[in-house]
């Protein structure tokens, strides 16, 4: 059996590699947020992890969200009017466009290219090294939609 053969192996490899302890709900949430290919509230990956460790408290959830972002194996958005949303951290400097109709996210790959991926007009000194860009708009489901 290989480490890809075995998502929670895999997490508890990448968990060690981070400098993290292992835990059964650290595991559990980084396997939720890397099969999830999406960006997802806290509440649907407590659920969703639950399923492998049995109960876990909201307050667990965000206190593993919180150190599996700062170690930087996930990455934690925050929309306008939208819980916060989690997907893996692929260090890709993509950023999300964001239904006005449905709320769907989606990640676009950045405009411009390496990160910061934009020049702000900042006075000398400073050292931009990164830019979130969230994009507004309707899906093309939302825009074919019948409007009432």
């Amino acid at each position: 059996m290989t480490l890809d053969d075995e998502p929670m192996a895999l997490a508890a490899e990448q968990l060690r590699t981070a400098g993290m302890r292992v835990t059964a709900p650290r595991m559990a949430m980084l396997m939720v947020v890397s099969e999830s290919r999406g960006h997802l509230d806290a509440e649907t990956l407590r659920e969703r992890a639950q399923r492998i460790t049995g109960r876990l408290s909201l307050q667990a959830t965000y206190n593993v969200l919180r150190a599996l972002t700062d170690s930087g194996l996930v990455r934690c958005t925050q929309f306008p009017g939208h819980p916060a949303r989690y997907e893996t951290e692929r260090h890709d400097n993509h950023h999300h466009f964001v239904c006005r109709g449905c709320g769907a996210i989606r990640d676009v790959k950045c405009s411009v290219g390496a990160a910061p991926c934009m020049e702000p007009q900042l006075p000398e000194g400073y050292d931009t090294q990164e830019a979130a860009v969230t994009f507004w708009g309707m899906c093309p489901d939302c825009r074919a939609a019948p409007r009432t």
